[in-house]
């Protein structure tokens, strides 16, 4: 059963209590990215499990008037068994969104997976035009040239700052120089992209720069926050228009999730404590 203090950052252990959740902020105007909770499978099982479970999800959500979406990860899908594993897996989730108009989000792990997801990405999203989503990670030295091959590819950008500990001979160290270049990469994609753009941070400052980009530029953009985290950000972004996406995670796999976005933030570390203190 999940615990009160991990509640506000994940939306419990089953799709139904995840399903209503979506509910909930629907009615304030947040859309919702659902992801089952699982990484790093190296039995074949476990993937086509997850697998399993993605297409009912996206069976649920058809039947229901929700304003949501899924993400899954390339591990969960079986990318540490097998790239063709993943990409098989992916395929038959992606398929079925596009049988019920629904999108596909995938998430970047490590770098040393990033060859693998985007490849996956380009020949799924030529197959199933608009249907699946990618994310990028600004951190990576390789996400300028790796923006440049993807700009005109049908499927959408998330760009995000990066949240793994790369090493340095892949990745940006100093925060200044990862903001530089998120803000480069959130300008490039905006003056070269009519759709499809997906901004996923909750830093002010870069929330502010894409709001100024999208005032002067023609390109549909989205924001994207994770549940637990400056949510009444993400509900007065909603009223004013903007499209606005949460991040939802949920499942019985909770805990390793939980316990990283406590060590990410102080604010949500004393959130925790408060919260124990107080239950």
């Amino acid at each position: 059963m999940l615990p009160p203090v991990a509640r506000q950052f994940v939306a419990g252990e089953s799709a139904a209590t995840a399903l209503e959740h979506t509910r909930r902020l629907n009615a304030d105007g947040v859309n919702v990215i659902l992801n089952l909770l699982g990484e790093h499978y190296h039995d074949r099982a476990d993937a086509e499990r997850d697998t399993d479970a993605y297409l009912q999800l996206l069976d649920d959500i058809a039947a229901s008037p929700l304003d949501a979406c899924i993400s899954v990860k390339p591990s969960q899908l079986g990318l540490d068994i097998d790239a063709e594993v993943f990409e098989s897996n992916l395929r038959e989730i992606v398929a079925a969104a596009g049988e019920h108009g629904a999108f596909v989000w995938c998430d970047m792990e490590d770098h040393t997976t990033t060859n693998a997801t985007l490849d996956a990405f380009e020949t799924l999203a030529e197959e199933y035009p608009w249907t699946l989503g990618q994310c990028i990670q600004s951190n990576l030295r390789r996400t300028e040239r790796d923006l440049q091959r993807l700009v005109d590819v049908p499927g959408k950008l998330r760009l995000v700052k990066g949240a793994y500990d790369e090493p340095e001979s892949v990745a940006y160290q100093a925060k200044s120089t990862v903001d530089e270049r998120f803000e480069a990469d959130i300008e490039y994609l905006f003056a070269n992209r009519d759709r499809g753009v997906a901004i996923g941070s909750h830093d002010p400052a870069m929330i502010e720069h894409a709001l100024d980009l999208q005032s002067t530029h023609d390109t549909d953009a989205e924001f994207q926050l994770l549940m637990g985290v400056r949510e009444d950000r993400q509900r007065e972004l909603a009223s004013d228009g903007h499209d606005v996406w949460q991040y939802e995670p949920y499942g019985d796999q909770w805990l390793s999730y939980f316990w990283r976005r406590v060590q990410e933030r102080k604010e949500n570390a004393l959130f925790a404590v408060r919260a124990v203190l107080s239950g």
